[in-house]
């Protein structure tokens, strides 16, 4: 069996103490491959370096909506928004990475985000929106999937994305929500990853969605250092565990282990390109 971890902040310092001894494991328990999403522009380079250093791992380019606040350069206009010059130095410094990447000649950078809407932190959500529409431009600009961050805000999410649809699809991570929602974004043309959520009996209707949307609709994540599984709340979240998502999703469906695996890693590889 062979697992591809599709969210996974695997170049956070929480991991900067066991990273190349917890990757050997992870390519023992058959975890092959992962993406490390964007959250800040400081920190795209480091995910490429460690794309050179640990065969299997990608990263993207993104700016999370809880981190542009938090930028030394970030600042509002009058009205609460980013200005034309702010909108400007965001597409510049996305532009400058993708152009660095393919100098290199390197195809590690395989997505844009991760993006999205929040309604648990203070940004504005009018803010949040310009940000994710510029991060839509720029997949479509460079033909590139979305990775896409949405937390209680999904009827915003899809209406925004009906505006502006993303021409190469994407992912919303973390996914939780009813089979409703689901069924409206894979009409939209994006899979659904599935974590560390699923292994809740209360998320029911999570649950519930994953099972009955079709398999070639679904990615495994384990958005690792966070979102950890049922019984191991308090402890750092890790690729590792992405077998015991597996299991869970078998389990619900009904359907064995090495399906999900073979389903999702070929989901995965087909959304990143790397088939």
């Amino acid at each position: 069996m062979r697992f591809f971890d599709s969210h996974c902040h695997f170049d956070f310092a929480e991991f900067n103490a066991d990273r190349a001894s917890l990757w050997h494991a992870c390519r023992d328990l058959g975890v092959t491959h992962l993406v490390m999403p964007g959250v800040a522009p400081e920190q795209w380079h480091t995910a490429a370096q460690l794309c050179g250093q640990y065969e299997g791992l990608y990263y993207a380019v993104g700016i999370h909506p809880h981190w542009i606040e938090q930028q030394l350069w970030f600042a509002r206009n009058a009205a609460g928004l980013l200005d034309m010059p702010m909108q400007e130095k965001i597409i510049t410094l996305m532009h400058e990475a993708l152009l660095q990447s393919y100098r290199e000649g390197k195809t590690h950078c395989v997505a844009i985000g991760e993006c999205g809407l929040d309604k648990r932190i203070a940004t504005p959500m009018a803010l949040q929106e310009q940000l994710l529409n510029i991060h839509i431009d720029m997949a479509n600009q460079c033909d590139k999937p979305l990775i896409v961050h949405c937390v209680h805000a999904h009827n915003e999410m899809i209406a925004l994305l009906k505006k502006n649809k993303p021409q190469a699809g994407g992912v919303i991570h973390g996914f939780s929500g009813s089979y409703d929602i689901a069924q409206q974004y894979v009409g939209l043309g994006f899979y659904l990853g599935v974590g560390g959520t699923i292994t809740y009996e209360r998320a029911q209707k999570t649950r519930a969605a994953v099972t009955k949307i079709p398999l070639e609709y679904l990615l495994l994540e384990t958005d690792a250092p966070d979102m950890p599984l049922q019984g191991k709340q308090g402890r750092r979240n890790s690729p590792e565990y992405i077998p015991q998502v597996a299991q869970v999703l078998a389990d619900l469906r009904g359907t064995s282990i090495d399906e999900i695996a073979v389903a999702t890693s070929c989901n995965a590889m087909g959304l990143f390109h790397r088939s």
